[in-house]
């Protein structure tokens, strides 16, 4: 397993980290999600992502379960805020009342005392900045979070929330956006914002949600068990579908194989290690529905590819690629 640091923080993590977005509490059973962070513990991984809307919060308590035991200082364990969690009117986005007891909520299903990386998951425009950022600013000097972070915000949000992070002395330091092969939103200009305000990336969906996996097929039906196929997956997938699953689409996905072929690697490993050439990149976040699946994603941690190989891969994706800023959140 190769290591970064992340932005401009003395924090160090794991180039792939284990995510438990849609298979924790939702696609896969829990002894299979415990064999799932035991195999990524055993290749290296360190950094651990979750969030507390995720399979309904159950996915925070699974694991909380499956890292019982393990020495807490060894890992980096991140999760996030904002989303609806319940039916109530404050159940929702970064209020301090929001933010402050879904903390709590948080740290009670993972069985920790801390938080190393508290994420706002979105940008809520009903609250005040100000407010959002004096609350997380309170859980630092509480203790129960180490270092802050956005996901899915804007360049503008993000300049002016690590403005307002820096007044409070607790700097942003991370930025976690969608970044794959073929959505490349955050190039133009999170990334150059992300720099200049030192947050490193730590990226989520660099398989696009498994479409670059190569599993789905022109012409034929969605794999029984696939994320497509998933009831977990359903809502973001209508959007997905529209988006990537034309045939167009997965026709040039499959041209793709032959350049794997030559760097001596699955299309997965191909996808993942496209993403962690990008230097801004501190890590890219995998999920699995099998310990087998992190063993084998976990080797693109250490590929370099050669400039070539990544021109070929634009010439292939050339027009199925999404870099439109807008699309950012």
């Amino acid at each position: 397993m190769e290591f970064s640091r992340l932005g401009n923080s003395g924090l160090t993590v794991s180039k792939i980290a284990y995510g438990n977005w849609i298979n924790h509490g939702g696609k896969v059973d829990e002894d299979t999600a415990n064999d799932c962070v035991k195999a990524a513990l055993d290749v290296g991984i360190t950094t651990f992502d979750t969030a507390d809307v995720y399979s309904d919060t159950i996915a925070e308590e699974v694991l909380g379960r499956s890292l019982n035991g393990i020495r807490r200082e060894s890992i980096e364990l991140c999760t996030k805020v904002c989303h609806p969690t319940g039916p109530g009117k404050n159940d929702r986005g970064l209020s301090r009342k929001h933010i402050l007891e879904n903390c709590n909520a948080s740290l009670r299903r993972l069985q920790t005392d801390y938080i190393d990386v508290y994420y706002a998951h979105r940008y809520d425009t009903t609250t005040p900045l100000e407010e959002t950022m004096l609350a997380f600013a309170d859980l630092v000097r509480q203790g129960k979070v180490l270092y802050l972070g956005v996901s899915e915000w804007t360049s503008e949000q993000i300049t002016r929330g690590a403005a307002l992070a820096r007044e409070l002395n607790i700097p942003l330091i991370a930025n976690q956006p969608q970044y794959s092969m073929l959505w490349r939103v955050i190039e133009t200009d999170v990334i150059p914002t992300c720099q200049r305000e030192g947050l490193g990336q730590i990226v989520w969906s660099p398989l696009a949600q498994g479409i670059l996996t190569g599993k789905y097929q022109p012409g034929k039906p969605l794999p029984n068990q696939s994320r497509a196929n998933s009831d977990a997956g359903k809502p973001f997938f209508q959007k997905l579908v529209q988006r990537w699953m034309s045939d167009d689409v997965l026709t040039a996905i499959q041209k793709l194989n032959p350049i794997a072929q030559e760097t001596n690697l699955t299309l997965s490993q191909l996808a993942i290690a496209w993403v962690l050439q990008n230097p801004a990149v501190s890590s890219a976040i995998i999920g699995a529905s099998n310990p087998e699946q992190i063993r084998e994603n976990v080797i693109a941690s250490s590929v370099k590819l050669q400039p070539e190989i990544m021109d070929q891969i634009d010439g292939v994706l050339k027009g199925f690629i999404e870099y439109d800023p807008s699309k950012t959140g």
